[in-house]
């Protein structure tokens, strides 16, 4: 009676496993073959090129300040001393509060992102749910992007498949 419990077991088991069907992505190739995404990350660079120079500008300021503080610091009275000593303290402020405002966690830059570039990953995943929808597929993993896929048959690969249904044709 177990083995015959058993057996039923694995067989509708594995029925059930050979059910399930998957495929997989590769982002960096279907971003790569997206035109939108090519001009919005261009868009990117150049303001974070921007915003780094005139946060490394305010850096430059700020160390030859220091510098002539530095040399010049024995030669100053004690109220000098103090009133150079809390305009570097200020230069430091304002460069690390420029720097968290371009560069931090809700920056301008994390903003900026997520008004090029996020649309952009919104209509890949509706056109990948899209063709998972169509075709059936219970899982679809993307193997890029340091992801644990380990070894992915090319016929599970459905990157150029999403990609014609967003309307973008590859070679």
């Amino acid at each position: 009676m177990k083995t015959l419990v058993l057996a039923l077991a694995l067989i509708f088991g594995t029925g059930f496993v050979n059910a399930q069907k998957y495929a997989y992505i590769d982002s960096d190739y279907i971003l790569e073959n997206v035109p939108a995404y090519d001009e919005a990350k261009k868009k990117l660079d150049k303001l974070a090129d921007r915003w780094t120079k005139e946060i490394e500008k305010r850096y430059e300021v700020l160390k030859m300040k220091k510098e002539n503080f530095d040399r010049e610091e024995v030669l100053l009275p004690k109220e000098e001393k103090k009133k150079r000593k809390e305009e570097i303290e200020q230069l430091e402020l304002e460069a690390m509060q420029m720097q968290k405002l371009r560069f931090g966690v809700k920056g301008d830059y994390f903003n900026k992102r997520q008004e090029l570039i996020k649309p952009i990953q919104d209509q890949i995943y509706e056109a990948m749910q899209s063709v998972a929808s169509k075709r059936n597929y219970s899982f679809v993993f993307d193997k890029a992007n340091q992801s644990n896929l380990i070894y992915a048959d090319s016929k599970y690969d459905i990157s150029k498949s999403v990609l014609k249904e967003m309307g973008i044709t590859t070679n």
